[in-house]
């Protein structure tokens, strides 16, 4: 069993004009399965063939290979990424509207917090909402740095700040591509979902 190109749950064009067809073919059927296909090309013949991408993840940190960290936890960001969006605009509900009013104040601050910090971060990278003990904070992470470690935080949400994921529809203005995210796309309900479990989200398997 090998790592998987984990499916899109929606379809290419769903996302637009915030985020084109375009865009997520080549996001998607391109850079994403890149990092798929050079994970599985780096563990092939290994102990690490057929295992869940997160052991992938765990192994490339504790050996310090570099390489395959940069591939493994791309898939998986990727993975956690597409999952964050939705066609329909959502708004939070329930224990994650409570949270987000007490670490935030109000939904509006979170969006502005998750803006903000998004149009700040400077080259690669990716801005989340992590859940750390009950206690929810926007944070940012470097090239393929993850949350896989629960001991960093439960991730919630992520939004991907490579070039990639915008430049087709925006060029350079990221700014722009956020908004369009923040405001209309993000799946709160997913949000939820990794907030009730507590435990990590699984990168899926064939």
């Amino acid at each position: 069993m090998s790592i998987i190109l984990s499916p899109l749950p929606y379809a290419d064009g769903a996302l637009a004009p915030a985020i084109s067809a375009e865009t997520l073919q080549f996001h998607h059927g391109k850079h994403h399965k890149a990092y798929v296909d050079k994970t599985n090309a780096a563990i092939e013949g290994t102990p690490l063939a057929g295992r869940p991408l997160e052991d992938v993840i765990a192994a490339a940190v504790e050996t310090g290979d570099k390489g395959l960290f940069n591939n493994s936890a791309q898939a998986w960001n990727h993975g956690f990424y597409w999952n964050s969006l939705t066609p329909h605009a959502q708004a939070p509900e329930g224990t994650l509207a409570e949270r987000i009013d007490a670490s935030f104040g109000s939904l509006d601050a979170l969006k502005k917090e998750l803006a903000s910090q998004g149009a700040a971060h400077f080259a690669s990278g990716w801005v989340w909402l992590v859940d750390r003990g009950g206690k929810l904070s926007v944070e940012q992470t470097h090239d393929a740095a993850t949350f896989t470690d629960l001991s960093a935080g439960n991730p919630l949400l992520v939004i991907d700040l490579w070039e990639h994921a915008y430049y087709i529809d925006y060029r350079n203005l990221r700014p722009d591509y956020l908004s369009k995210v923040i405001d209309g796309h993000l799946n709160w309900q997913f949000a939820a979902d990794n907030l009730a479990r507590s435990t990590r989200w699984n990168y899926p398997a064939a």
